[in-house]
C-alpha cells in the first residue's frame, strides 16, 4: 500500500455502518417524536416549501429524464399516500383552557419513517447491483420525501382545524 491510498471496508461493513448509524440516529428521534409537543399551524409550511425548493433545485440542476419523471410521479403519488397515513397516525390534541394544540407521534408513523429510508436505500444499493440508473431511483426518492412532508403537514393541519372548531363550538354551543 502506497503513502495517501485510502483503503475501502469491503464487503459487509460497508452496509453495515450507515444501518447502525441510522438505527442510533433513529433511535434518539423516535424518543423526541413520542412526546407530546406543541403544534404550531402556521409553521407547518416551512419544512414542505424549503423541501420543495430543494427538491426543485435537484431537477433544475440536473433535470430528469422521461424514466426519471415517471419515477418522480410515482414516488410524488406513493409519497402523498404516504404522508396521509402519517399524518393520521399523529395524536393532535387542543387543550381545553387554552386552546392550544399539541402532536405527539405515534410509533407507527415512526416505523413508517423508517420503512421509508430503510427502502430508498435498499433500491439504491440495488439499483447499482442491477446496473438501473440511480438518477431515475433519486428522482422517484425525492418526490416521494416532497408528498410525504408536505401531505402529512396538509392532514395534520385539516384535523387541528377541525379540532378547533369543534372545541369552540362545544365551548360556545
Amino acid at each position: 500500500m502506497q503513502h495517501g491510498q485510502v483503503v475501502q471496508p469491503g464487503g459487509i461493513v460497508q452496509y453495515l455502518i450507515p444501518i447502525v448509524v441510522v438505527a442510533v440516529v433513529f433511535a434518539f428521534r423516535a424518543r423526541r417524536m413520542t412526546r407530546s409537543r406543541p403544534l404550531k399551524l402556521g409553521q407547518l409550511w416551512i419544512v414542505p416549501t424549503i423541501y420543495l425548493a430543494m427538491v426543485a433545485a435537484a431537477f433544475a440542476t440536473n433535470p430528469p429524464n422521461g424514466a426519471g419523471w415517471l419515477a418522480a410521479a410515482g414516488g410524488l403519488a406513493i409519497g402523498c399516500g404516504l404522508g396521509w397515513y402519517r399524518g393520521k397516525t399523529i395524536a393532535i390534541e387542543v387543550d381545553p383552557v387554552t386552546r392550544t394544540l399539541s402532536q405527539k407521534a405515534s410509533p407507527l408513523g415512526i416505523l413508517v419513517l423508517l420503512a421509508l429510508v430503510v427502502v430508498k436505500s435498499a433500491a439504491q444499493a440495488g439499483g447499482r447491483a442491477a446496473h438501473l440508473d440511480v438518477g431515475v431511483l433519486t428522482d422517484g426518492a425525492l418526490a416521494l420525501a416532497l408528498g410525504t412532508f408536505a401531505v402529512m403537514r396538509i392532514e395534520m393541519l385539516l384535523r387541528a382545524r377541525r379540532l378547533l372548531r369543534a372545541e369552540l363550538a362545544g365551548r360556545f354551543g
